[in-house]
């Protein structure tokens, strides 16, 4: 699996092509470039408007877009600023979209890390909220030991440590779990379930 379009400056062009095929807005002006440092370190390279694409064998996976993202070559590491991520089924839909304050990418392996205000909406109306989330690439599984809320169909449930497919289709709890479900006639009916 290999990124369709990365954060170095040489491919920029090629990802504003692709956006501006696509009528996606912020690659009508050239890339903004800086050294802002980010713990301690200066990057390598910063650029705006952050578009990075995961293909399976021609399959879009995942694609990426960022208000900024700044390089460290030597660390492997890509640093996001306002990002979104759009996941897609195999049919080439748009399953769901992720969205955070900031977040992480490992340059190699395409894992990622999102942080601040952590919303996942899947397009069938599920939606989960933290503050801290671990996208596993490989195994293509979202995972946090964080607090979580899980909203579906009127139901809400909360707890900490939680494991998912992207599309928040088979996700576990894995402690402190609360439910509140809605009943038919409006009102609601709630459970706990300690450590297990």
């Amino acid at each position: 699996m290999r990124p369709y379009a990365n954060h170095r400056l040489p491919a920029l062009a090629a990802i504003c092509l692709g956006a501006a095929l696509l009528g996606l807005p912020g690659c009508d002006q050239t890339p903004r470039v800086s050294s802002v440092p980010v713990a301690g370190q200066l990057p390598d390279s910063e650029v705006s408007d952050f578009v990075a694409t995961e293909t399976d064998q021609g399959d879009v996976q995942w694609k990426m877009y960022a208000r900024s993202a700044a390089t460290y070559r030597n660390r492997n590491l890509v640093v996001a600023r306002d990002m979104r991520i759009d996941f897609y089924d195999e049919k080439g839909q748009r399953s769901s979209t992720m969205t955070a304050r900031e977040g992480e990418m490992n340059d190699l392996t395409h894992d990622m890390t999102a942080r601040g205000d952590v919303v996942i909406q899947a397009t069938e109306g599920t939606r989960m909220t933290t503050d801290l989330l671990h996208f596993l690439n490989k195994r293509q599984r979202i995972e946090t030991e964080s607090f979580v809320r899980v909203d579906r169909g009127g139901d809400v449930l909360t707890g900490y440590g939680f494991e998912s497919d992207p599309e928040l289709k088979d996700f576990q709890f894995k402690r402190q779990v609360k439910a509140t479900v809605r009943t038919r006639s409006g009102g609601a009916v709630e459970s706990r379930k300690g450590t297990p």
